[in-house]
């Protein structure tokens, strides 16, 4: 019988857990066998016995479930010493960051580890179940609105009381990927006045369905989607001619949530130390691109930065800090995709499957990043 193997997450601040208790059943219903460490879900608030319960065998070390198993689960990138416990030949699924860590392609490489990298699902139909970064991102952006609506000294909601009327905060959230797009329907829960913005016209019509304004403006580029639905990198000149239109944007408002990213490059840079010199004082940046440089020019990853009397958070563990669901929605991810690669209880890797194809990076010694 095939093991599937849960380690407990050894990075600072992770909460989450690759797989959880209910997620047990549909994979020994396949024929797979789930290992789990000992204290493996704790962070997630799931124990032992609802592993066991559910018909996992816990295992209370970590070399002697890695090195049992035939499919390695994982949330964060393992460490060196993880990747020496796991068994040559093994499967290894979890977020990688393939792109920005080519050492750690050459080490799983290096012990034929296949590595199937979660933030390399394509964006096709039958992939959406398997959609990593989306289930986390929509975590992202929920929080993301509550760390704001929490730092920032008013209401989110218009309020009418004895006293008189408080307006509603105005909200302007950067870039309507799934992150931005849960960030702008919280905010608009909320009770906050909410705009939204994108280099990707196309988005238009979803951020109004929302409830939300859609900030327009006009650029020298008019294809700014890739294949994969992301926005493309800008050119010099409308990058320039972006920040300084968006300089004038946000002092108009109390709360800016930024979450642009282009796959595989650094954050794009959106907002200034200028910008944020014109803000109100008292407003709040909540800059979910932190881990990648910043959309804003004071981003400090992980830490909150007071500048010009604007309150900046740079988080970059959101999903954790919701562990229970992310957790959840993770599992079910790498559940499926688990059932996409095994049959009849054995692995069936079959590198003409498209999903296969774009998310392994690794395979019998060679890197394969970049191929298909």
């Amino acid at each position: 019988m095939m093991n599937i193997a849960v380690p407990k997450e050894t990075l600072s601040r992770e909460k989450r857990v690759a797989l959880i208790p209910d997620a047990i059943a549909p994979l020994k219903k396949i024929g797979l066998s789930v290992l789990v460490e000992s204290g493996a879900g704790h962070g997630a608030y799931f124990e032992d016995a609802d592993y066991e319960k559910a018909g996992a065998k816990i295992v209370p070390e970590a070399a002697k479930l890695l090195g049992e198993a035939n499919v390695v689960l994982k949330v964060q990138r393992p460490t060196d010493p993880e990747i020496a416990m796991i068994c040559e030949g093994a499967v290894l699924i979890s977020f990688l960051y393939a792109s920005g860590n080519p050492e750690l392609l050459k080490r799983l490489a290096g012990r034929k580890i296949t590595a199937l990298a979660m933030e390399l699902m394509p964006r096709i139909s039958r992939a959406q179940s398997m959609d990593a970064l989306s289930s986390q991102a929509n975590i992202a952006g929920y929080k993301a609105v509550l760390i704001a609506a929490s730092s920032l000294h008013r209401f989110f909601p218009m309020l009418m009381t004895a006293a008189g009327m408080v307006t509603a905060a105005k909200v302007l959230v950067l870039g309507a990927g799934v992150a931005g797009l849960q960030a702008i329907a919280t905010a608009r829960r909320l009770g906050a006045q909410v705009w939204g913005y994108d280099v990707r016209p196309a988005v238009k019509e979803q951020v109004e369905s929302l409830g939300a304004k859609f900030l327009q403006f006009e650029l020298s580029a008019k294809d700014l989607e890739d294949k994969g639905g992301y926005a493309r990198e800008l050119s010099e000149q409308d990058r320039v001619r972006q920040q300084q239109w968006l300089a004038d944007q946000t002092k108009e408002f109390d709360v800016v949530i930024t979450t642009a990213l282009v796959p595989g490059r650094p954050a794009p840079r959106l907002i200034t130390k200028e910008t944020v010199a014109r803000m109100r004082q008292g407003s709040v940046i909540v800059d979910l691109a932190a881990e990648t440089g910043g959309n804003c020019e004071l981003t400090k990853a992980d830490e909150v930065v007071v500048a010009h009397g604007v309150t900046i958070h740079g988080p970059t563990d959101l999903p954790s800090a919701m562990a229970v669901h992310a957790s959840q929605l993770y599992a079910r991810n790498v559940s499926e995709l688990v059932k996409s690669i095994t049959k009849d209880g054995k692995l069936n890797l079959n590198f003409d499957d498209e999903v296969l194809a774009a998310a392994c990076v690794t395979h019998e010694g060679q890197v394969r990043i970049g191929k298909s």
